[in-house]
């Protein structure tokens, strides 16, 4: 029997009140009813995006198992000039590369991608959908992430529940053309005073790597470094190696 406002897992609106929400009957037929388990977002050093205006000529996909083969276990989908269609058929196939690597898998802004391709989660920047509509679309159970460029933004996305922030850009960066770098001070500040896992972005490579480490990165963002590389299982393991040498 449907509850005031909501309707039984698995089931469809007819039992429902008539205000139902629209997102709410959404997520249901998306999920199928199927019980979830929360997902935590992953403890690790490094967070791969894609790009594939940057990719040497190479699909999306075969950077993605380069990603996967290197024992990326958080990925993000961001791609800029595709289509809808395409970027669905490509999320698709991703989700089943990053399920059978156990990675967590994450899409830039389109929560109806998301939902559709079963992602992990989602990650919105401060002009896309409020962080209270895409829970609401979500579900507690999605890991959702949102870029912030100052503490107050920080702030604001801790106390609404966020599960992790992306802090930057911070240097200057092809990848976010006309973003302002936030530089070292703001990186600083989340690391003395974040809850949640913060992911730093925005010029990171293997030249900037280290100091970001040094003042209090645990995780990096990192898009063109790997993208472009034209080994990419060996940038990753260079990566890591000198984020682990700067914390020693």
């Amino acid at each position: 029997m449907g509850v005031k406002g909501h309707h039984a897992p698995g089931g469809d609106c007819k039992g429902a009140a008539p205000l139902c929400p629209p997102e709410a009957c959404l997520a249901s037929f998306l999920n199928n009813g199927r019980f979830r388990m929360r997902i935590p977002f992953p403890d690790t050093d490094i967070y791969a995006l894609t790009d594939s205006r940057q990719s040497r000529g190479r699909s999306t996909l075969e950077v993605v198992r380069l990603m996967l083969e290197a024992g990326i276990k958080v990925l993000q989908y961001r791609e800029k000039d595709k289509d809808g269609g395409e970027m669905l058929r490509e999320c698709m196939e991703i989700r089943a590369l990053t399920r059978k690597a156990g990675c967590c898998f994450i899409v830039n802004d389109h929560v109806d991608i998301a939902m559709l391709c079963e992602a992990d989660g989602v990650h919105v920047g401060q002009t896309d959908l409020p962080l209270a509509a895409v829970r609401r679309l979500l579900g507690r159970d999605r890991v959702i992430g949102v870029s912030t460029h100052a503490w107050s933004e920080a702030e604001q996305a801790m106390a609404g529940g966020a599960d992790y922030i992306g802090v930057g850009p911070i240097f200057a960066t092809a990848t976010k053309a006309g973003a302002t770098p936030v530089g070292y001070a703001y990186l600083e500040r989340a690391a003395a005073g974040c809850t949640i896992p913060f992911v730093v972005i925005g010029g990171i490579n293997l030249g900037t790597i280290a100091e970001v480490a040094r003042r209090g990165a645990r995780c990096c963002g990192v898009v063109s470094a790997i993208t472009m590389a034209e080994d990419i299982p060996g940038t990753i393991a260079a990566l890591r190696q000198r984020m682990r040498e700067a914390r020693l």
